[in-house]
């Protein structure tokens, strides 16, 4: 029967959202599953390639931005958050939108027994509906962020004008959160995930909307996240949903094992016989990914931060665009205060590579679930400085479970560089932070245990897929 099984999914067009979608799309092959994972086509070209054993299981599915009535307002070859600035992606959503018309089609040409979306494409509800195919919205954030979120009737109408009515009520746990948690954002984060959030945009519908459509039309939630980890918040998401919510499990990236041998060449290959020569758990790791756009100031104070905590580092950064070119971006004279002892190596970087490596023993970035997810599945001690969107809420519960120190702040989100410092010498060396180091290594058992989140967990999703039960964990 399941070798029947078709699942169409289709996430949102941001990498963050598309690569779990395509860890999912694995997981669930290897329970014999056929699965299509439906994107644009540069989008598509940028995935990974499946695992040849699972190739006739997973099929990409292309379809192509329609052309906008007034031409395209994307710049060229733009279908990705990261390939655009901030204040674009509002267009990418409408451009997104006009994907409808083409899924429809695909769904009643596929006929698919199942579709598993992102919060993004409300529009899929209706699609569903009429060809009579269940939905199951599969979220990339964690369940305490949806926790924090709420439940739908909070988000809309007069429930968001009561509960949610500005920023700063986003800056204190909400009130269905019954136990303690010290997850909220804190007040210039909750500004921009307020108006990200709830304020209208180009495509004429807010992202509340999109989300609140997509959690009243589908049979179930399924969330990356486990019991082992936040079993309290899935719960209370139980609650708040009122519909199955299933952990698939963390969906942890395969370890390259072996793999990193094979990075010799160029500069990649020098980066990582300087790493050969560092000290066992001595080397701490610098990346902020693509999608977090950090300003001159930011990255200057991170630099400096970096020299003064006298600690070996491998930064990963990609050109800003505010710099003209690569050397532009570090401040000047930057090398020369950390001769031999940090590299920095600019645009892609190999990051598993870099996190199996045994001299890797800390990660200073943005606290992106993914992210997080990467890095303590090698029992690395975290640094966290959250920059956008559901990050925050991420720090918070890292730092209240003992697993991350995260950078202080002014009132104003700005940080200095002896904000960096300090954090990192907290994390990596200090005896304060003994205990940090010790429950950052206890945490490879659930982060870094594969059989548990294939089998118990993608067991459990499977389960659902072909009987529409979910068992509770």
């Amino acid at each position: 029967m399941t070798g029947k099984m078709h699942v169409v999914m289709l996430p949102w067009s941001a990498f963050g959202h598309m690569i779990p979608f395509f860890h999912l799309a694995i997981a669930i092959a290897k329970a014999g599953i056929r699965v299509s994972l439906v994107s644009t086509p540069r989008n598509i070209q940028r995935l990974p390639k499946p695992p040849p054993n699972l190739s006739s299981l997973i099929k990409f599915v292309e379809l192509p931005f329609p052309v906008m009535e007034n031409g395209s307002i994307l710049p060229e070859g733009a279908e990705a958050t990261v390939d655009m600035p901030f204040e674009k992606i509002q267009y990418l959503k409408a451009a997104f939108d006009l994907l409808q018309h083409p899924f429809k089609q695909y769904v009643a040409d596929s006929s698919p027994d199942w579709i598993i979306i992102d919060f993004f494409p409300h529009w899929v509800s209706s699609i569903a509906r009429e060809h009579g195919v269940p939905l199951v919205y599969f979220s990339v954030f964690s369940a305490s962020a949806l926790a924090f979120l709420g439940p739908a009737y909070s988000l809309v109408g007069d429930g968001l004008r009561r509960l949610r009515p500005s920023p700063e009520s986003m800056t204190s746990p909400p009130e269905w959160i019954s136990f303690l948690s010290s997850v909220a954002f804190k007040s210039y984060e909750a500004k921009a995930a307020y108006s990200g959030f709830f304020t209208n945009n180009a495509s004429g519908t807010t992202d509340a909307a999109r989300y609140v459509e997509v959690i009243n039309s589908c049979q179930a939630v399924a969330v990356r996240s486990c019991v082992e980890y936040e079993g309290e918040y899935l719960n209370l998401l139980r609650n708040l949903m009122g519909k199955p919510v299933i952990p698939v499990g963390l969906l942890p990236p395969e370890k390259p094992e072996g793999r990193e041998i094979q990075i010799t060449d160029g500069s990649w290959g020098e980066n990582f016989k300087w790493l050969n020569e560092q000290k066992p758990k001595s080397v701490v790791f610098v990346g902020f990914g693509s999608e977090c756009k950090l300003t001159k100031d930011q990255v200057h104070e991170i630099a400096y931060g970096l020299e003064l905590s006298e600690l070996p580092f491998l930064w990963a950064l990609r050109k800003p665009d505010w710099a003209i070119e690569d050397a532009d971006a570090l401040p000047s004279g930057f090398s020369d205060g950390t001769p031999g002892r940090g590299m920095v190596c600019m645009g892609w970087a190999p990051q598993m590579e870099i996190l199996a490596h045994p001299s890797i023993g800390g990660s200073l970035f943005h606290s992106g679930w993914g992210s997080v997810i990467e890095t303590l599945q090698f029992g690395h001690c975290l640094v966290v400085l959250p920059i956008i969107i559901d990050q925050g809420l991420n720090a918070r519960l890292l730092v209240e479970k003992g697993l991350a120190v995260e950078v202080e702040r002014r009132e104003d989100g700005s940080f200095s560089r002896e904000d960096i410092a300090k954090s990192l010498r907290l994390a990596m060396v200090s005896e304060e932070g003994e205990k940090l180091r010790i429950h950052a290594r206890e945490a490879t058992a659930i982060f870094g245990n594969p059989k548990l989140h294939q089998d118990h967990y993608i067991g459990g999703l499977v389960e659902y897929l072909k009987t529409g039960f979910a068992k509770q964990k």
